[in-house]
Order: structure tokens, then sequence, then C-alpha cells
């Protein structure tokens, strides 16, 4: 368990104990209010609470949450919140004294992802010490967060558990189907191009779930910076495996990758961008891209496609609207 969890741990673990029992701090009305950090998270808390809540989600499209700080507002919400869900793994790690800070004073706050097991987690040697929290890369491991927020909520608002455990049940139902999409549109690239190229270290669990190899120009967080060693040497990737496409995302600076591709045209070897990928924040509000399935929905098939796969131009719902 790294530092940061820990920390917030000992801080949710002293208010549990001073105050009144998990339970007996239930909803007072409906819908209750829920607070969230990140767009992942408010779309599991929205499909398990269904009518029972309104879910505010405070890092939103296009934003990228390991550099985002709070606002004032940001903090005046989540106490406005009768509950509270974070992803976790140090994603949020600006928010962290915010977090803590709402805690100490009474309210309920938990991460997604502690029903993880450690053995699942990825610990990248760069991020040595902590755990990578791009969890929901792997359709199967963010299964485990609709179990918690299901869990959560059942054991805090008691006389509605049946309703959640059947709406978690439902959801993690369409979340199966959507894993074997993604499986089975990955599994259609020839193996000698399946190597996904972006500009941060967000698809690891992606890659490892759905056999790619995967390569991040910046590191796990995009609090790192890359250096021009780094960009030369995926350049050489590049070219001494033949990749065709690399890929920009929705909440990081297209520069790097821009980068890469200018580099390996240097060496007389022509890249395109393939797409734009959701990373760390889902698509606009409102839109199937801006749902959890729209946007696993939308990675499989923009990558499949690019990387010469086979999938349809729509995905797996009929419903995307920017794939090429």
């Amino acid at each position: 368990m790294n530092s940061y969890t820990k920390l917030l741990g000992c801080a949710f673990a002293m208010v549990t104990l001073a105050g009144p029992s998990f339970a007996q701090r239930g909803p007072k009305a409906y819908p209750y209010k829920v607070g969230s950090t990140i767009g992942m998270v408010a779309d599991i808390v929205s499909q398990v609470a269904a009518d029972k809540a309104t879910v505010t989600n405070i890092i939103g499209e296009g934003v990228d949450p390991h550099l985002y700080k709070p606002t004032r507002n940001d903090i005046l919400s989540l106490m406005r919140s009768d509950i509270i869900f974070y992803s976790g793994l140090m994603l949020e790690g600006k928010m962290a004294d915010a977090l803590i800070k709402v805690a100490t004073r009474g309210k309920p706050v938990f991460a997604v992802t502690e029903l993880l097991d450690e053995k699942f987690l990825l610990e990248p040697k760069e991020f040595a010490g902590h755990f990578d929290p791009h969890v929901w890369m792997d359709v199967r491991g963010w299964m485990k967060g609709v179990d918690v927020v299901a869990k959560t909520l059942s054991e805090w608002d008691p006389k509605n558990a049946a309703t959640y455990k059947a709406n978690a049940a439902s959801y993690n139902a369409k979340l199966k189907v959507l894993d074997e999409y993604v499986a089975k549109a990955i599994s259609t690239i020839p193996k000698r191009c399946r190597v996904l190229v972006t500009a941060h270290d967000a698809f690891n669990y992606f890659g490892r779930a759905y056999e790619l190899d995967v390569v991040g120009i910046q590191g796990i967080s995009t609090a790192s910076q890359a250096g021009l060693q780094d960009l030369n040497r995926i350049v050489d990737l590049l070219v001494k495996r033949d990749i065709k496409a690399v890929f920009v995302e929705s909440s990081v600076s297209e520069k790097n990758v821009r980068a890469l591709v200018e580099g390996a045209k240097s060496k007389g070897h022509y890249v395109f961008i393939g797409g734009k990928l959701f990373s760390d924040a889902m698509g606009r509000p409102g839109t199937y891209e801006g749902t959890y399935l729209g946007m696993l929905d939308h990675n499989a098939t923009t990558v499949a496609r690019a990387l010469g796969g086979k999938a349809p131009v729509k995905g797996m719902n009929g419903k995307l609207t920017h794939v090429k």
C-alpha cells in the first residue's frame, strides 16, 4: 500500500472511530448528494445509485487528474455531498488534502479501487513504491469498483441494498460484454503491429489485459517530463518495428506525440496519428463517449482500426461518432 493510500486510510479510520457508525449516517432525504473526483467513478455511482442520488463530478472532460488542483468551489461541493467516492492509488495526487479535509469533518469518503488485490495491481519500475492507478483500462479490474460502490451504498443506505445490488449486477453484465468486445477487437490486430504508443503510461492495464505492447512517452503521472533521450528511443522503436500509428490523448498535450511523428519522418519512416484516446478523462458529458462504456468502446475501436485490425467504425453499440 502506498503512502498516499495509507494517509487517507488513517484519516478515514479516525473519523469512523470518532463519529457515529457508518450505517447511521445514511441519507436524510432522496435523492442524496454524491461527490466524485473523476468521470469514470461518477459513472459507476450513477449506474449503481440510479435515481436514489445526484452525482457531482469534480474533474471533467479533457482535464488531467494527476495535475488537477481543487478550487474553493470544488471543496465546497465535496463538503455539501452526503458521501464521496474517488479513484485512489494516487491518481488524484493534488486532491489528497481536500479529501482528507472532508473526511476529517465527518464525510464518508471511499476509494473505488479498495477491493483490488495487490497481485492485480501493476507497479512499474519508474514508479517504485506506488501502484499504477489507471485500473479502469482493464474492464475486469474496473468491475471491482462497481462492487465497491454497491457494497458501500448498501451499508450506508441498507433499506435500498437490494436495489444497489441489482443495479450493480446489471451494469457488470454490460461491462462483461464490453470486455469481450475489447478483447475481440484488439485480437484482430496482426501480432507484429500490436504496439500502442501514447502520450503517457496510462494504458499498461489495457496492454496486459488485451495483449498489446504499450509505450508511453511520459511516465505513469503526467507530472513527469519526457526528455530528448526518451523521444529518440521511441522514434528508434517506431522505425525498427515499422509502427505506422501513434495516438494522442484527450487530457494530455499532443506536443510530444507530434514530435515522434516528425522524428520518425526525419529517418524516412512515416507515422500517422491513429486517433485521440480517452485516458484519464472520458468524453463530453451527455455523449456516448462521455460514459465509461463509450470511452472504452472508443479506445478499443480506434486502436484496432488504426493498427490494422478490424472493428466496426461505430463500435460495439453503433454509437461512436469520432473514429476514423
